[in-house]
């Protein structure tokens, strides 16, 4: 990269084009004078009387070069080291039938859950660059859509292709929990995170909210809790034996008991989001909270370069009182 270290020397440009408005209208200096220039004017069409007459230019040619030097040209090469302690985090995403809900709007427009979900967490992900990222989905029991990466683009893809109703219906939150420990019990990190999202209540799998909480706060994992949705009823879309979808309003419910026991017990806290904004607040919070150590080392080489124009200044400065002086002198 090439920068000027005094770049307040550009200024001086603005006097360049006043010289030569100044020389043109002075004209040179008689040299002789004739009564009759018919003489001199066939002199003046030869190419050395031409060329001489622009040999002053050459001093304000020299000029220019000589402020671009003052200006203090530099090539840089510079380069950044960012060593980062990232943290391990896995997120855990309910994906049972009552994700379906559509009880958050974007745009003033219905919106199902978990639309909402994954364009928040796909934000998220997207700030936690020196992190590793590992997703968790669930209903009546937990699989792992993506195991922790650091290559995010293809997590983002993972993440797209989730949907609602894979595998059976229900909510195991005990098992989600387990699993997502589970896949961190080997990690080095020094700070090991399970955010888990849900909308329901624990009613599948085999291991307990609490039990799985347990197991977190012995291996070192904090667990930030997430309850989702309205409280009552929401619109769900619910299809008939036809085939056709109807809407209708079902009750919904979170345990929120258990997920606040379940962040307490871990070091972590529980949120409770009912629309878009504030679920976005929710995930902006845990960024915030949850934060990668990181140690910047920046290398730059310098190289001064005002000799390149200085040099050429100094030689067309040379030439001009050269020629002024031999072949286009002028005369006494």
């Amino acid at each position: 990269m090439i920068r000027f270290l005094q770049p307040e020397w550009f200024w001086a440009f603005a006097l360049l084009p006043l010289i030569i408005l100044w020389r043109g209208r002075r004209g040179p200096v008689a040299a002789v004078e004739y009564s009759d220039i018919s003489l001199a004017r066939a002199v003046s069409r030869r190419t050395r009387s031409r060329i001489g007459g622009i040999v002053w230019l050459l001093p304000v040619l020299a000029a220019s070069l000589m402020i671009v030097g003052l200006a203090r040209p530099q090539r840089t090469d510079s380069r950044t080291e960012v060593t980062a302690n990232g943290i391990d985090i896995v997120l855990g995403l309910d994906v049972s039938g009552s994700m379906e809900a559509l009880d958050f709007s974007v745009n003033n427009y219905r919106v199902n859950r978990i639309a909402v979900v994954k364009s928040v967490v796909a934000r998220f992900i997207d700030e936690r660059p020196n992190d590793r990222i590992g997703l968790v989905a669930f209903a009546g029991s937990p699989y792992i859509v993506s195991p922790l990466t650091l290559d995010h683009d293809w997590l983002l893809q993972n993440l797209e292709r989730i949907n609602v109703g894979t595998g059976d219906d229900g909510t195991a939150i005990g098992s989600a929990i387990a699993a997502a420990v589970n896949h961190l019990r080997t990690t080095k990190a020094k700070s090991k995170v399970v955010i888990l999202l849900t909308d329901g209540v624990n009613n599948s799998g085999k291991i307990s909210p609490l039990s799985a909480a347990e197991a977190a706060r012995a291996l070192g994992v904090k667990v930030y809790t997430i309850g989702v949705g309205v409280r009552g009823k929401a619109p769900l879309p619910v299809r008939d034996e036809a085939g056709r979808i109807h809407m209708m309003m079902m009750n919904v419910d979170v345990d929120e008991r258990t997920l606040q026991a379940v962040a307490k017990e871990t070091g972590g806290l529980f949120y409770r989001a009912t629309d878009t904004d504030s679920l976005q607040k929710i995930y902006d919070q845990i960024n915030r909270y949850e934060t990668s150590a990181q140690s910047v080392q920046k290398f730059e080489h310098v190289e001064e370069l005002y000799k390149w124009p200085l040099y050429p200044s100094l030689g067309l400065l040379g030439l001009g009182v050269i020629l002024q002086h031999t072949r286009f002198r002028r005369l006494p």
